[in-house]
């Protein structure tokens, strides 16, 4: 949380001393693995400046980065013996770019739209007891009683649309187990994942045309931690990721034909939590995709073996044996039902500012402001961010206010 910490400016990618492991079980030497790396970070730089610049020449960032790694490759290292295993290390980024964009594939990721996210200057911070214990300092805060928990929401009636019992406020939200709170105002919050399986149901009367096909659009996957803790650790001291390469994926397709068989081939990385006086041993392994949905459905001694074998296989280390394990599991949490949004192929930024629009929509006669919605799909900047959540959450309180005080309105268009 230092101020020199949070000066630097990493672009999203912060620089870490890597560890290159393959398949065959061999150590990679960094500096093979340095021209890779160099021009893997320019394709994705070159990805960001499509938005602002010119018109994208393909139409997603998967097709982009394969179709110039493999080009560029080809032609400066064609008489290089390390060209295929460069060209396989594309393969093990791509699948880590899966993982912050939140998709299966970046294929499904629009190139011309993808510039629109911004990273903001800074290295990530862990919260001491996680976004748990951040919740509840803010909520000492509060006054006690004025927050309600376990009372999950069946539908938004709004325009008076829920007549039974009577009550003047445009706004009633109906819970699951009967009980209804009036409102002037309901802010929605609630992930895209759920949005996209329950929009038909959530709101009475339905979603105009416009937010539905922005929902549609909008991309919203899965990424998943799997953390494993070691007694000792098997990794170099100084090394922060270990990133796995197979040597087979050259060709920079998709190689996981029998999801059950070959589902831990999406996973790219082991980041190694520091400091050790903290967490101990512990990696934290990443996987994206529909991949990394199946792992969720998968006994959690299931998910360790393979994963045991897997880290025996690139280190060569047939005795690396984890003690712990636990894994987080979003796609099929009831309430998130993956992990965070994307653009998508087809996507703009005009479909994030239609999801970011209150109900009733401007012109209408009925009592404005009744819907409004933030979260971090609704914030064209920052969408795929806990930040981004929350300046959307402050855009619309300020929008609020703006409405009951507008001489006090504060300015926000530069957060």
């Amino acid at each position: 949380m230092s101020e020199e910490n949070q000066s630097v400016d990493v672009g999203g990618h912060p620089l870490f001393f890597p560890t290159w492991l393959s398949s065959s079980g061999k150590k990679l030497e960094a500096e093979v693995m340095a021209p890779a790396v160099e021009v893997f970070l320019k394709l994705l730089e070159k990805c960001m400046e499509f938005h602002s610049s010119s018109r994208a020449p393909m139409s997603t960032v998967g097709e982009f980065l394969k179709t110039e790694a493999l080009r560029i490759s080809n032609d400066e290292w064609k008489d290089d013996e390390a060209r295929k295993l460069r060209q396989a290390m594309f393969s093990t980024m791509i699948k880590l770019e899966c993982g912050v964009s939140g998709t299966h594939t970046m294929d499904d990721v629009d190139l011309e739209s993808f510039g629109m996210y911004k990273s903001l200057p800074g290295l990530d911070c862990t919260f001491p007891g996680g976004y748990e214990g951040l919740i509840t300092h803010i909520m000492n805060e509060l006054p006690k009683d004025i927050v309600l928990f376990n009372k999950p929401v069946k539908c938004i009636h709004w325009n008076n649309q829920l007549s039974s019992g009577g009550g003047s406020c445009p706004v009633k939200v109906e819970c699951v187990n009967g009980e209804t709170f009036e409102a002037d105002h309901v802010i929605v919050t609630i992930p895209l994942g759920y949005m996209k399986k329950h929009h038909n149901t959530l709101l009475n009367p339905p979603l105009p045309q416009h937010k539905l096909h922005a929902i549609q659009r909008l991309g919203f996957g899965t990424n998943n931690k799997i953390f494993l803790e070691f007694e000792q650790p098997f990794w170099d001291k100084d090394c922060e990721v270990l990133f796995l390469v197979w040597e087979d994926e050259h060709d920079l397709q998709n190689h996981v034909s029998d999801m059950k068989t070959s589902w831990i081939r999406k996973m790219s990385c082991f980041s190694v939590l520091k400091p050790t006086e903290r967490y101990g041993h512990i990696l934290c392994g990443w996987i994206a995709g529909h991949e990394s949905e199946y792992m969720e459905t998968l006994p959690e001694e299931e998910v360790l073996h393979t994963v045991t074998q897997l880290l025996r296989r690139f280190t060569g280390n047939p005795t690396i044996t984890p003690k712990k394990l636990v894994r987080s599991q979003w796609f099929h949490d009831p309430y998130t039902c993956g992990s965070y949004s994307y653009v998508a192929k087809g996507c703009s930024g005009q479909d994030i500012d239609n999801l970011a629009e209150p109900l009733p929509l401007t012109g209408s006669k009925a009592e404005p402001l009744q819907v409004l919605y933030a979260g971090e799909a609704t914030h064209r900047s920052f969408f795929s961010t806990v930040h981004g959540a929350l300046l959307a959450g402050w855009r619309e309180a300020e929008r609020l206010i703006s409405h009951y005080n507008p001489s006090q309105r504060k300015i926000t268009a530069n957060l």
